[in-house]
């Protein structure tokens, strides 16, 4: 089979668009069929030698060295580089959508080298010209939806117009959501949730969990370092719950040897580090990014507990990543998260600090608790999420979606 798999950016880490990216592909091509991957800025890294990447440029008006830029007017190339433009400088946030149209463009001319095409959560508006000349196929992870509601919650009343105006391309993304026949998502907490935020029929929604690499996060030999807690998340993002986490950590080193590792790339001067910095504990919170897999694996089994304190999560990798690490998991009983760790895992209220407080400091002083839930944890993944079991369930929707639009020969029953 031959893949068209578009993402409109994807790198590693970057909202868990690029993890996902970089191994479904690995995963279609050790089963045989031919994968291209059609990628805007930041783009993949590390793909798999055997899967083609064609690049999708924008503008890149969102870089992390230079963010919000003004490009010079000779990068202006067409009518969408100024939709995107636009779109920005009226506080919108434009890459579904443009990027649609670029890999609309550019696939209208290569129909013949493709069997089916598979998006990766953009549904933006020009998936519905390729929808008019192959099969397509689309993964929601959750409805964006959600995010806007917990912005929309943490933002000043001064500022929600603004929190509206980016999240402007919601309604694009129902309506194309609601004209794509076959749909993946990745939990089924995440299928409820995109059927009655996008309003799409139950029957076009396909669950299929997201997988691990078991070999490259595992445990390791080492010793757990004492009172070391990991978090893995877009910190300044109110979604992620961040904030409950630094409070429940200042108030944990009042009676217990505590740090934490949060993996994340903050925002200067932004809310993170302004709380980090009020509730004075900045030296025993490190903020790191920038790192590799493999480095993450390592930061992950030095933890003695990994902390999720989402408000809501589709799905959740760095659960998933930290159970393979058989490193015991504190998480909100939020969203996808009870369905993805099960009975692995330590689960509060999101948002209740009190009680982030108290299990965190009953599981540092209970190392025989620790040691059971890493067991656990590690056991479940390897049973449920693989990145082949993965490949093979994308594999028969896209047979779904082929035979969809293949026209039945008379007489013939389907």
């Amino acid at each position: 089979m031959r893949i068209a798999l578009l993402s409109y950016r994807s790198k590693p880490h970057c909202g868990g668009q690029g993890v996902y990216v970089r191994y479904l592909s690995q995963g279609l091509v050790e089963l045989g069929h031919e994968v291209e991957v059609f990628s805007g800025q930041p783009y993949p890294e590390e793909l798999d030698p055997r899967v083609r990447l064609t690049e999708v440029p924008s503008l890149d008006l969102y870089r992390d060295e230079d963010p919000f830029r003004t490009p010079h007017p000779r990068e202006i190339r067409d009518r969408i580089d100024l939709l995107e433009l636009a779109t920005m400088w009226t506080a919108g946030f434009p890459e579904p959508r443009t990027f649609s149209k670029r890999v609309a463009r550019l696939l209208a001319s290569r129909i013949a080298d493709f069997d089916v095409v598979h998006d990766n959560q953009c549904l933006g508006s020009g998936l519905l010209d390729i929808a008019e000349l192959l099969p397509l196929v689309a993964t929601v992870h959750h409805p964006i939806t959600r995010d806007r509601a917990v912005d929309l919650a943490a933002t000043p009343w001064r500022r929600k117009l603004f929190v509206r105006r980016w999240y402007g391309f919601l309604g694009m993304q129902k309506r194309v959501a609601q004209r794509i026949p076959d749909l993946i998502t990745v939990s089924s907490s995440s299928a409820a949730d995109i059927a009655q935020d996008f309003g799409v029929r139950p029957e076009q929604l396909r669950t299929v969990p997201l997988g691990v690499d078991t070999a490259l996060f595992r445990p390791r030999e080492t010793p757990r370092a004492r009172g070391r807690i990991v978090a893995v998340a877009s910190a300044d993002k109110p979604l992620k719950g961040i904030a409950h986490l630094l409070k429940a950590v200042a108030r944990l080193r009042n009676t217990h040897d505590v740090e934490l590792r949060l993996v994340a790339r903050l925002e200067p001067n932004g809310p993170t580090e302004k709380l980090i910095a009020e509730l004075g504990i900045a030296d025993i919170v490190t903020p790191v990014s920038g790192m590799s897999d493999e480095q993450l694996a390592e930061l992950l089994a030095s933890a003695e507990i990994a902390c999720i304190p989402s408000m809501y999560e589709g799905f959740s990798l760095p659960a998933v990543e930290a159970m393979a690490s058989a490193t015991p998991l504190v998480a909100s009983r939020a969203g996808a998260l009870p369905e993805v760790v099960g009975e692995c895992a330590e689960l509060v209220e999101p948002g209740d600090v009190d009680a982030l407080t108290r299990v965190l400091g009953e599981l540092l002083v209970d190392p025989d608790r620790r040691e059971r839930l890493g067991a656990a944890g590690r056991v479940r993944v390897l049973e449920l999420f693989s990145w082949s079991a993965v490949a093979a369930q994308t594999v028969a929707i896209y047979d779904q979606a082929i035979t969809r639009r293949s026209p039945t020969p008379p007489g013939t029953a389907r």
